[in-house]
C-alpha cells in the first residue's frame, strides 16, 4: 500500500471527525474541546510497505505526535501500525504467549496447524473463526465503515498510481524512441558505408577488367613479335 503515513493520517482525521460531530450535536452548547477523546487508528498490514521491513523483528510500531521544544500538548491522534506479515514470519512455529500476540494470530494466520495451535492455546477463539467468515463475505458493510470522501481519496491514489505507470511508460517508450533513432542513424550509415564499397568494389572491377584488356594486349604484341621474327 502506498504512502501509509498519509493514508492513516487521512483515516485518523475522518474518525476524529466523526467523534467531533457525534459530541458537538450531542452536548450542544455545553460542547468543550476538553470532551474529545484520543483517537487511536490501529492500521493492520497484509503485505507491509517497504518501510516496515527495515525493521524486521519488530510488528508494533506505535506513532503519535512530539514536540522538539519539549513541549507538552494534547495532540489526541495515535497510531499503532501492525505489520502482520512480518509477525507471521516471527511467529511461525512459534509458541503464542500473550492475548496481543493470539488475537494478531487470529487475524492473519490462517494454516491449519496454525489454527490448531490457536486454538488449543485460546478456545475461545473457536467460534470466532465462523464469524470473521460471515464478515468476509460482507464486504460492503466493512467499506461503509469510512466516509465517501476516503473512498474518493481511494479512487484517486489508484488514479495516482495508474498516472504514476503511464508516466512510467511514457519515459520508456521515449527511451525506445530514442535508441530506436539511434539504431536509424547507424543503419543509415552502414547504408552509406555499404554504398561506398559497392562503389570501390565497381572501381575495383573496373580496374581489374582494365588490367586484364592490357594483360590480353600484352600476350597478343608478344604473339606478333614471336611471328614476325
Amino acid at each position: 500500500m502506498p504512502f501509509p503515513g498519509e493514508r492513516a493520517a487521512c483515516y485518523s482525521a475522518d474518525l476524529l471527525l466523526r467523534q467531533y460531530k457525534r459530541i458537538r450535536d450531542e452536548k450542544k452548547k455545553k460542547f468543550s474541546y476538553k470532551d474529545i477523546k484520543p483517537v487511536y487508528t490501529i492500521v493492520l498490514f497484509e503485505c507491509s510497505p517497504v518501510e516496515f521491513h527495515q525493521f524486521p523483528d519488530t510488528y508494533l510500531h506505535y506513532v503519535e505526535p512530539k514536540s522538539d521544544s519539549g513541549i507538552s500538548l494534547n495532540l489526541i491522534q495515535k497510531y499503532l501500525f501492525i505489520p502482520l506479515d512480518i509477525f507471521q514470519k516471527i511467529y511461525h512455529n512459534k509458541d503464542i504467549t500473550s492475548n496481543a500476540d493470539a488475537w494478531l494470530a487470529f487475524l492473519c494466520m490462517d494454516g491449519a496447524e496454525d489454527v490448531i495451535r490457536l486454538i488449543t492455546a485460546y478456545p475461545r477463539f473457536k467460534p470466532l473463526y465462523e464469524e470473521i467468515y460471515r464478515l468476509c463475505l460482507n464486504t460492503e458493510k466493512i467499506m461503509g465503515l469510512f466516509s465517501k470522501e476516503l473512498q474518493i481519496l481511494d479512487e484517486n491514489t489508484v488514479q495516482y498510481m495508474m498516472d504514476e505507470m503511464q508516466e512510467t511508460i511514457n519515459k520508456q517508450q521515449g527511451t525506445i524512441d530514442e535508441q530506436q533513432g539511434t539504431i536509424n542513424e547507424m543503419q543509415g550509415q552502414l547504408g552509406e558505408k555499404e554504398d561506398i564499397i559497392e562503389e570501390k568494389d565497381a572501381m575495383i572491377a573496373e580496374k581489374n577488367a582494365d588490367i586484364q584488356a592490357l594483360q590480353k594486349r600484352i600476350k597478343d604484341l608478344e604473339e606478333e613479335r614471336e611471328y614476325s621474327v
